[in-house]
């Protein structure tokens, strides 16, 4: 029977088990956690419910037998077992290699199309900053102009890989004259996301600020930090006030009328003691 889910959509193997069950259960008569379990060869009945709320994860047999009890066959039951691996990932070097894996399957490429130029474009700390070094007067379409003109310098052939993806993602476009510029004026990771290439840009643009703190003079840079105690709802408004205050930082850059230095402002808010519901007693 066709199935109207496609697995190759999805970035969250828990989300596709629930639109799956969903589907399922209107469609399908005589369908049930009980049904499913039996079929996946599960001792419990409700197995399927623990592992779609989250109160379970697969390991790689457990993922097997789901994926055949989903009735996905080849391609789709493999991918399914990477994306359980890639989800239950406990590092970034963990979800990076997942990640790769899930990136060969030709169905998820084409699924992905956008999400994948997302990567291409965080890939390396240079390819944003050559983008946003092209707002100025002087740029030169010239690898090496550019490979100095950064900090650190990079090499002549990653400038040129730089400008060939940029231009091919459209961020950089040729003018009638033949010069370079932006293709669009404004790019942002937004709001936190679960992908994993704008996790690895973002460790890697706060090492940067790390070596930032002694190599560039203090006139050039910013560096601070608050400790503060706040409770759910506080939160909840400093993290909305720290992305108005970024949209903000964008529209003023984009009224930069003689553009120079390109910089990078990095935004961090991260907890330093357990809620109270969390516990600290053992």
């Amino acid at each position: 029977m066709a199935r109207a889910i496609d697995v190759f959509g999805y970035m969250d193997y828990r989300a596709f088990l629930r639109d799956y069950y969903a589907d399922r259960k209107a469609n399908g008569r005589g369908f049930s956690f009980r049904a499913f379990s039996k079929k996946a060869g599960l001792g419990s009945p409700n197995y399927l419910k623990l592992v779609m709320d989250g109160d379970r994860n697969l390991t790689t047999e457990m993922a097997e037998r789901f994926a055949l009890a989903c009735g996905l066959k080849g391609d789709a039951a493999a991918f399914f077992c990477e994306l359980v691996g890639f989800n239950q990932a406990k590092n970034t070097v963990e979800r990076s290699e997942k990640y790769a894996k899930l990136t060969t399957f030709r169905k998820y490429r084409a699924a992905h199309q956008i999400e994948l130029a997302q990567a291409a474009y965080h890939s390396n700390w240079f390819l944003p900053a050559i983008r946003e070094l092209a707002a100025r007067k002087d740029f030169r379409d010239d690898p090496g102009w550019i490979a100095r003109t950064l900090y650190p310098e990079i090499t002549v052939a990653e400038a040129s890989m730089a400008l060939e993806k940029l231009l091919e993602l459209g961020l950089l476009v040729r003018r009638e004259d033949g010069s370079l510029g932006q293709g669009t004026e404004l790019v942002t990771t937004g709001d936190e996301t679960l992908l994993v290439h704008v996790r690895s840009f973002h460790r890697t643009m706060i090492t940067r600020s790390l070596d930032a703190m002694d190599q560039v003079p203090s006139d050039q840079r910013d560096i601070s930090s608050l400790t503060l105690c706040l409770g759910p709802s506080g939160l909840k408004r400093f993290k909305e006030r720290m992305q108005r205050f970024q949209n903000e930082l964008l529209e003023l850059s984009s009224l930069e009328s003689d553009p120079q230095q390109v910089i990078q402002i990095n935004f961090q808010l991260f907890p330093l003691s357990k809620r109270p519901s969390e516990g600290t007693e053992k």
